[in-house]
C-alpha cells in the first residue's frame, strides 16, 4: 500500500520528485546540522497556521516543505500560541529558522534572510461606504489596524505618522474591527483579504487602494549563526517554478473538494491514470477560476460592481495614450451624487449604499459599449468616453442625467447628478484631462447641482 502511496505522490506533486544537487561542502554541513527547529505564525491564514493538533498548514508551509524536501533538510516545527511568541523563540535562538515574513531593519538585527520566494501586494481593506485611498498620507483622525508584530505595522508606523496605528492579537479580530466601524482601514496582503472576506462574509468591507512599493516580499530567515543554511535554502528557493507557487496558492484559495479514496482502484494501474488525468483538469480549471476572481477583486469596488479606482485610473492612461497615437478625440465625465450627504443623514447608510448602487446601474445603462466607468471615491464616478467630442460627450451626460432624475428609488424621492465634462486636447495628459472635468464638476455644483458643465 504504502509504495501505491509514494508512486502517486510523484506522480501528482511532480514538484517534491527531485533534488537540488549540493558541495560535498554542503551536504557534510547539513549532516552536521541535523534536524532544524522552525518557527511559524500559528495565525496567518491561508499563508501560514498551526490547527489543534500542531499540524502547519498554508501556502508558507506547502512552500517550506518543498524547499527543504528538496535540499534534503530534517525539520520540526516549534509549537508557539501566537506570532510574538515566535518571535521571541527565535532571538533566544530556540528556533534557527523561520519559514515565511518580511524583512525589516529590526529582524536584519538577528536574522539572515534568503531571496523571496513569495510576494503579495499590500492592500487598504475598509468598510464599503469608506472612499477610495489614493494618498495614505492626506488622511487625518482615521486609525489603521495590524495585527501585532508585522513588518507593515513597522513601516506605517514611521513613514505615516498622520495615522493612529492600532494593533490585534490576532488576525480575524483585525477584520472584524474594520467590519464594525471600530477602525478605518486595515492593511494586509491581498491573498489573506480576499480569503478572508469571502471565508467569514464580510461583504460590507472591500479593497480601497493599495501603496506602491507596500508589496510583501516573503523570505525565510535564519539565525546569524548559521550563514551557510541561508545559502542552501536559496539553492532550494531557486528551484521553485511559477507552476509550482500557482499550484501551491490554488490548494488554499479555491474551495477544496473532498474525495472518497477506494484503496482497491490504487491497485489498477488503468484508473490511477484516470483519476491522474481528471485531478489534472481539475487543478487547471481551479487555478483559472481563482486568477480570474483575484483579478476581479482587485479591480472592482465592490459595492457598485464598477470598475475601482485603480482600474479606472489605468484604463484613463490607456485611452488617452491611444487617442494620441491615433489622432482620435476623448472626452471624460466626472459625475457626482447631489446632496449625498443628506441622503445618509436622513434614510441611513444602507440606503445610501442601493442609491450608489442604483445610479451606477442607470448611469452605466446610459453608455455606449465601448465607455468604461468606474467609481473615482465616494459618491463620485468617472466615464471615459473613448472617440468621442465635446459634442457627443454632452449628449452621453444630458442622457444620464435624465434617466438619473427620472428614476424610481428606495427614498420614494428624486435624486440628482452634477456632471463636469472635459474633451481632451493636444497638450492634456490623463491628470490635466481629469483635472479640467473636476473644476467643470465644480462649477456645476456652484451653479446650484443639476447641472452640466463643460470645461474651458
Amino acid at each position: 500500500m504504502h509504495q501505491w502511496f509514494y508512486l502517486l505522490l510523484l506522480i501528482f506533486y511532480p514538484l517534491y520528485s527531485f533534488s537540488v544537487e549540493l558541495s560535498v561542502d554542503e551536504q557534510n554541513y547539513l549532516k552536521h546540522l541535523g534536524t532544524v527547529k522552525v518557527c511559524v505564525d500559528p495565525d496567518w491564514e491561508p499563508f501560514e497556521s498551526l490547527d489543534s493538533a500542531g499540524k502547519y498548514t498554508g501556502i508558507g508551509a506547502d512552500l517550506l516543505f518543498l524547499v527543504v524536501s528538496r535540499i534534503g533538510l530534517p525539520i520540526e516545527i516549534l509549537q508557539t500560541k501566537d506570532w510574538d511568541e515566535s518571535v521571541e523563540a527565535s532571538k533566544m535562538g530556540k528556533c534557527q529558522l523561520i519559514s515565511f515574513l518580511n524583512q525589516t531593519p529590526k529582524r536584519d538585527t538577528w536574522l539572515l534572510f534568503t531571496q523571496p520566494h513569495f510576494t503579495d501586494p499590500n492592500v487598504f481593506i475598509t468598510r464599503e461606504e469608506h472612499p477610495f485611498i489614493a494618498n495614505l498620507a492626506e488622511l487625518l483622525n482615521e486609525t489603521i489596524v495590524f495585527p501585532k508584530g508585522t513588518a507593515m505595522e513597522e513601516r506605517i508606523r514611521k513613514d505615516y505618522p498622520n495615522l493612529k496605528v492600532i494593533t490585534t492579537e490576532t488576525e480575524m479580530e483585525t477584520f472584524n474591527l474594520v467590519s464594525q466601524k471600530k477602525v478605518d482601514i486595515a492593511m494586509r496582503s491581498l491573498i489573506v483579504a480576499a480569503y478572508t472576506i469571502k471565508k467569514e462574509g464580510l461583504f460590507n468591507l472591500k479593497i480601497a487602494g493599495q501603496l506602491p512599493n507596500y508589496t510583501n516580499q516573503l523570505r525565510m530567515g535564519v539565525i546569524k549563526t548559521e550563514p551557510l543554511l541561508k545559502q542552501i535554502l536559496n539553492k532550494g528557493i531557486n528551484s521553485i517554478t511559477s507552476e509550482d507557487r500557482a499550484l501551491i496558492v490554488n490548494k488554499y484559495i479555491t474551495i477544496q473538494a473532498q474525495t472518497v479514496q477506494d484503496n482497491v482502484l490504487l491497485l489498477k494501474v488503468l484508473i490511477v491514470f484516470l483519476v491522474i488525468s481528471l485531478l489534472a483538469l481539475y487543478h487547471y480549471l481551479e487555478l483559472k477560476k481563482y486568477t480570474k476572481k483575484l483579478v476581479y477583486l482587485s479591480e472592482t469596488d465592490m459595492l457598485t460592481q464598477l470598475n475601482n479606482r485603480m482600474k479606472i485610473e489605468q484604463e484613463l492612461l490607456i485611452q488617452v495614450a491611444r487617442a494620441k497615437r491615433n489622432d482620435n478625440p476623448l472626452s471624460i465625465l466626472l459625475m457626482d451624487i447631489d446632496n449625498f450627504k443628506k441622503i445618509n443623514d436622513i434614510f441611513g447608510h444602507p440606503i445610501g449604499d442601493k442609491i450608489l448602487i442604483e445610479m451606477s446601474r442607470i448611469a452605466k445603462g446610459c453608455l455606449r459599449n465601448y465607455d468604461y466607468i468606474g467609481r473615482w471615491g465616494g459618491e463620485e464616478f468617472l466615464v471615459i468616453c473613448p472617440a468621442c467630442t465635446q459634442d457627443e460627450a454632452l449628449s452621453v451626460a444630458t442622457r444620464i442625467n435624465q434617466e438619473i432624475k427620472q428614476a424610481h428609488y428606495h427614498t420614494k424621492k428624486s435624486h440628482t447628478i452634477s456632471i463636469g465634462i472635459a474633451s481632451m486636447s493636444s497638450d492634456d495628459s490623463p491628470y490635466t484631462l481629469v483635472s479640467k472635468a473636476d473644476k467643470a464638476l465644480y462649477q456645476a455644483k456652484e451653479e446650484g447641482r443639476d447641472k452640466m458643465c463643460m470645461a474651458l
